[in-house]
């Protein structure tokens, strides 16, 4: 059997993400793994920024930033304040991003839910395309926690 050492949990503060926040704490302490927790900020897709001037784009992206540092913190100490993590928050594509911090990490597990929000309106999805890209991508094992 494979030990599991560490454990991303990919997160964007919805009820699926809680859910899978569960998952993650009961498996970081049983396996006594490392718990790595991460926010993908969504690029903006050059098309809606193409017009804007640079400085309404730099103060839309750090004003993007200040607000997920901030939920990230929110997030830790409600749902993982008894659960040492490390927090990660990255601008770029989610699936990708994930993968990528996956590597980085060399972690032996990603955890995440299976409803999620996305882009700047954070719409909620059925079933969340980088879910499901990232199922399919992945080297490593990934489990998806389905939001109640």
């Amino acid at each position: 059997m494979a030990e599991i050492k560490k454990i991303l949990l990919a997160t964007d503060f919805s009820k699926g993400s809680v859910r899978a926040s569960d998952m993650a704490r009961t498996m970081t302490q049983l396996a006594g793994a490392q718990l790595i927790l991460l926010h993908v900020i969504t690029e903006l897709p050059e098309k809606h920024t193409r017009r804007m001037p640079a400085d309404v784009v730099d103060t839309l992206i750090r004003e993007v930033e200040t607000a997920a540092v901030k939920e990230m913190q929110e997030f830790k100490e409600k749902y993982l304040s008894d659960v040492e993590a490390r927090t990660e928050i990255v601008v770029g594509k989610s699936e990708e991003v994930i993968l990528e911090q996956a590597a980085i990490h060399q972690v032996d597990l990603i955890i995440l839910g299976t409803h999620g929000r996305t882009g700047l309106d954070r719409l909620k999805v059925m079933v969340g395309s980088t879910t499901d890209k990232v199922v399919r991508s992945s080297k490593i094992p990934v489990l998806t926690v389905r939001e109640r």
